[in-house]
């Protein structure tokens, strides 16, 4: 846990907020971010060509690589596929090496608690990290998405985004519950991204057993939609399999350091899996 004697994250009027990296909930987040900021960066080596295009649709303004943008960043939010999020974390640590004052890193991701503190240790200043949670699609518009924020920075990560189309809220106490944010996304993916899964393992069993025709007679007579149920399950699978097959891993590692039962979350981890690798 972070230390309550950590001191709040000071920045200037108008920060230079770097995004790694603008897929599509970076983009949104580094749009929302422009009204507050001086300006909004991104690292555009080794990135790919939607990734650029989302950048400049954003208006967001490229720098080399994530170096450039440690050294010159006084915010720092990393958005990526949350299996990717220790090795973004290094990248920015090796950036930063001899600067003498540190960015505030709003560590976005889908990871479990335990992640962030370790992400926090390895940058070498728990003060300076922010635990961020998005619930919701990229938020164009307000009332569709919010960013759960707690730990050191939460309250200051929280004013950056105001006004904007993101609903920024500060969970516990600033400073002393580093990890809280992940582990409420972590619950959220529960019924969001698990719970669907079990559609089509039940698909799947029903199918190897040859009582498929009767499985569906079954939940018709017990008044469950199961064709809607499999429809949003498929849909929730569609492109993103690989992406969530990650964040269902690490809500695994999250539950299984509460005492909780982590089955539910690796099973549909597995089932993602599958999927990307038949193409999604």
């Amino acid at each position: 846990m972070s230390s309550p004697s950590a001191q709040p994250v000071s920045l200037p009027a108008r920060p230079v907020v770097g995004v790694l990296h603008p897929g599509a909930m970076g983009a949104a987040l580094g749009s929302a971010l422009k009204a507050r900021a001086g300006a909004v960066i991104w690292a555009d080596a080794g990135r790919s060509h939607a990734t650029a295009k989302r950048a400049e649709l954003a208006d967001l303004q490229a720098v080399p690589t994530v170096a450039d943008l440690a050294a010159r960043a006084d915010v720092i939010v990393s958005i990526c596929p949350p299996h990717a999020a220790r090795e973004v974390a290094g990248l920015v640590g090796a950036g930063l090496a001899g600067r003498t004052d540190r960015p505030l890193y709003v560590e976005a991701n889908a990871v479990s608690p335990d992640t962030v503190r370790g992400i926090a240790t390895l940058l070498g200043d728990r003060a300076t990290v922010c635990d961020g949670a998005v619930i919701g699609p990229p938020a164009w518009t307000v009332g569709t998405t919010t960013l759960w924020l707690s730990g050191p920075g939460a309250d200051t990560a929280a004013t950056l985004f105001e006004p904007g189309p993101f609903d920024a809220r500060v969970l516990g106490t600033a400073g002393t519950d580093l990890g809280a944010a992940s582990g409420l996304k972590a619950c959220f993916a529960l019924q969001s991204k698990a719970a669907p899964m079990l559609w089509l393992a039940l698909e799947e069993a029903a199918a190897a057993f040859g009582v498929t025709g009767a499985l569906h007679a079954e939940l018709d007579r017990a008044g469950v939609d199961h064709a809607a149920a499999l429809a949003r399950a498929r849909e929730r699978m569609a492109g993103k399999a690989w992406r969530w097959a990650g964040e269902m891993d690490e809500a695994a590692d999250a539950f299984a350091a509460a005492g909780v039962p982590d089955g539910f979350s690796r099973a549909a981890a597995e089932l993602y899996r599958r999927a990307a690798g038949a193409g999604g």
